[in-house]
């Protein structure tokens, strides 16, 4: 990675991060009792603040994608439940729009293909902002067509939108959207077109008699035979108590939203001197550890707390950190955490960082140790 690449990750890491401390703030104060117009001011920095990590999360997939570097994780998916998680993804913005969306499928109810669901929504959602920017009211319909052919699923995907522009067959050039429609939209069109290309797929635009256009996509995924439908993540472990050390306030703020998102207790310390004394008692489930803190780094707390007796030794560290490399990772798996977890934290890393760790029980392992 170049100098310049390097600054720019860690600029749009930062941004990201600290709009999650934003969001972090606005949540509780969102509980407080406020008066109509500091309710309304809340909300409206909410708004902004998602709309901004929405904006660098956009732009940075956008640019894995023209670099070649887009994840995929292609798993059994019901093509069906797919639809019906867009609906209920749009379902609230579009009522805050004043447009409709109707959401259907036409296809075998059970038909299930391998792909990344994560990225086809993705996908919808670019075409699905852009035509409720162009419908502004009415409605808007969203549709997937699926029809097995051998060992193959053909997908067509349509959405159709009203409005007044006739552009013919023409599409939209990306910079058009943007004047029109704003920044966000024009990177979540753009992203779709991109991963429906990555998907062999691509996009043409069909006029509506009356007025408005239909995007319509196609793309194959593999048949999967004798699938089911994937199994709802379990819950991470209700009850569980965690550590949380990290030296920044708003940080901790973050960790410890989201560990209350998934009904887990938390404690918070400022740095590795107060996390290991803090470890001494055994009376936490899981530590959520920052790297580079003042007095004691993580890496060195680590160790210190690895060397403590009984149930305080062998409590899961986690490390939460920007510098997440597979080296850097390596180093801490050595020094004795049990995983990492990158900043700015996304709920659902840290969600499987506390199934993978919260399902052992210590005090079983004591039992089984003294028992061998």
């Amino acid at each position: 990675m170049s100098q310049p690449d390097f600054f720019l990750e860690r600029v749009t890491s930062e941004i990201h991060q600290q709009m999650d401390g934003v969001l972090a703030m606005v949540s509780r104060l969102s509980r407080q009792t406020l008066n109509s117009s500091a309710a309304g001011c809340v909300a409206g920095i909410g708004e902004a603040a998602n709309s901004v990590k929405q904006i660098i999360s956009l732009n940075r997939d956008l640019a894995a994608a023209s670099a070649g570097n887009l994840a995929f994780n292609p798993i059994p998916q019901p093509a069906r439940e797919m639809m019906d998680a867009l609906e209920t993804r749009w379902s609230g913005r579009a009522a805050v729009s004043g447009v409709t969306l109707l959401v259907s499928y036409d296809g075998d109810p059970g038909i299930v293909a391998n792909l990344d669901a994560t990225r086809v929504l993705q996908a919808f959602d670019g075409l699905i902002a852009q035509a409720m920017a162009g419908a502004r009211k009415g409605a808007v319909e969203a549709s997937l067509k699926a029809r097995q052919a051998g060992e193959v699923i053909r997908m067509e995907g349509r959405v159709r939108g009203g409005g007044e522009r006739d552009l013919g067959d023409r599409a939209l050039d990306i910079r058009e959207i943007e004047a029109m429609f704003g920044l966000e939209t024009a990177l979540g069109a753009a992203l779709g077109r991109e991963i429906l290309q990555i998907l062999g797929g691509n996009v043409s635009t069909k006029s509506n008699r009356g007025g408005g256009e239909t995007l319509i996509f196609q793309f194959e995924a593999p048949l999967v035979r004798e699938a089911t439908a994937p199994v709802e993540e379990a819950n991470s472990g209700s009850s569980a108590h965690i550590l949380v050390v990290d030296d920044n306030a708003t940080n901790r703020m973050v960790a410890e939203t989201l560990c209350g998102m998934f009904e887990c207790t938390t404690e918070a310390v400022a740095d590795g001197v107060e996390a290991v004394e803090a470890a001494r008692s055994g009376r936490f489930d899981l530590i959520l550890m920052d790297i580079k803190m003042p007095r004691m780094d993580g890496v060195t707390a680590t160790r210190e707390i690895r060397a403590l007796a009984g149930r305080a030794g062998r409590v899961p560290i986690i490390a939460l950190t920007a510098n997440a490399d597979p080296e850097d990772a390596e180093g801490y798996l050595r020094a004795g955490m049990n995983g990492v977890v990158e900043k700015p934290m996304k709920p659902e890393n840290l969600l499987r960082a506390l199934q993978d760790n919260l399902h052992a029980d210590p005090d079983l392992e004591d039992q089984s140790a003294q028992a061998a």
